[in-house]
């Protein structure tokens, strides 16, 4: 019996991720534990103690809480809005497939703010949305035109808009304002606005101020709180939206250890400040570090940044031989950049060290 699967599911390609390759460093002789790794945008101090703590108290052998109550109501108080407003997902990325999933029909069009993270179009192209991307140029340092983008939303009608604020690759970060002005303008449209990097953008306000009924937050806790790998973020929106997720939610998606990590590391306010301030601090230093050697990182209000290399590819690969690991932004659409997470203060420099090793090398090929 031959199956055939559904046409769309023929244009979709997978998305590249950064993060250590397991199958990738096995082939090259290395051990995960010996490679800094760069390719990632999370906190690089860890999560806080009390995670560690609370995990060890966790009932493995209990199934966990299907609408993680305790979790919802810690960020209720944290975030200061309603818990029916809260839904907790297995990281941010379930939960944009679960808007694909919930709101996208065949055909239906769907705007895109690009460059930007791969599973927005990759979630509404397996729904058979139509993808409208709009792009952001090098030569504007990467920033949109609010303008260009008020245009496509009246030209297009779009369903669902994806955008990430502040975005990934680029650190861009666009007003609130602007994205409530455009909110206000088509209401039947849903703007999804991926907030999973503005802990890292040094006070930048939330759109979640200006409450649109039509505007679904989405924000991770993988990043700065440093639970990738258990997995945690939440969506904040209108009731009636978030009951549309939960219908197609598979349960228990949240498992117990993420939600135990989640309340304990809201908890330790005193850790993520002072690990985002070091951060903050950290990435200055690199930046100039970098210019002092002839590169020039993109301007960004986030802890990562665009670095042009000339060619990402053999760049990634030579780094990677040195213990090194950056995000190949060729993905992105961007093949002459490398996209750099700052890291503590010694390991930044061991990254400038092995730029400068590489760099007449990797810039030739």
């Amino acid at each position: 019996m031959r199956l055939e699967p559904r046409p769309e599911l023929l244009q979709v390609a997978d998305v590249v991720h950064g993060a250590l390759d397991f199958a990738e460093l096995e082939q090259l002789g290395l051990a995960p534990e010996a490679v800094l790794d760069f390719s990632v945008n999370g906190n690089p101090y860890g999560p806080s103690p009390r995670v560690w703590e609370a995990l060890t108290r966790v009932p493995v052998d209990r199934y966990p809480d299907r609408e993680a109550l305790t979790l919802r109501r810690a960020l209720s108080r944290y975030l200061d809005v309603e818990t029916e407003r809260i839904l907790v997902g297995n990281g941010s990325m379930e939960l944009v497939w679960l808007v694909a999933l919930a709101f996208l029909r065949g055909g239906d069009p769907v705007l895109i703010l690009d460059p930007t993270f791969g599973e927005y179009r990759r979630a509404a192209m397996l729904m058979g949305a139509q993808i409208h991307p709009c792009t952001a140029s090098s030569h504007a340092a990467f920033c949109l035109d609010p303008e260009v983008i008020l245009i496509a939303l009246q030209r297009l009608a779009p369903r669902i808009v994806f955008l990430c604020n502040p975005n990934n690759p680029t650190g861009t970060y666009l007003q609130v304002e602007t994205i409530a002005a455009w909110a206000t303008a088509r209401p039947a449209t849903l703007f999804v606005v991926d907030e999973a990097y503005l802990t890292f953008a040094g006070g930048a306000p939330s759109v979640l101020q200006e409450q649109s009924d039509n505007v679904l937050v989405l924000r991770s806790m993988t990043k700065a709180y440093a639970l990738a790998g258990v997995r945690l973020g939440y969506a904040v929106g209108h009731p009636d939206v978030l009951n549309l997720l939960h219908k197609v939610r598979p349960p228990w998606s949240v498992n117990a250890l993420a939600q135990v990590a989640g309340v304990a590391a809201l908890t330790d306010t005193a850790h993520i400040a002072s690990s985002l301030s070091h951060v903050a601090q950290a990435k200055q230093q690199l930046v100039r570090d970098l210019r002092g050697v002839g590169l020039e990182p993109v301007p960004s209000c986030t802890h990562f940044f665009l670095l042009q290399v000339g060619d990402a590819m053999a760049c990634r690969r030579a780094l990677l031989q040195r213990g090194i690991l950056v995000r190949d932004c060729t993905s992105f659409g961007l093949p002459a950049y490398i996209r750099v997470a700052t890291r503590r203060p010694e390991e930044n420099a061991r990254l400038l060290a092995a730029l400068v090793e590489t760099r007449s090398w990797y810039d030739s090929c």
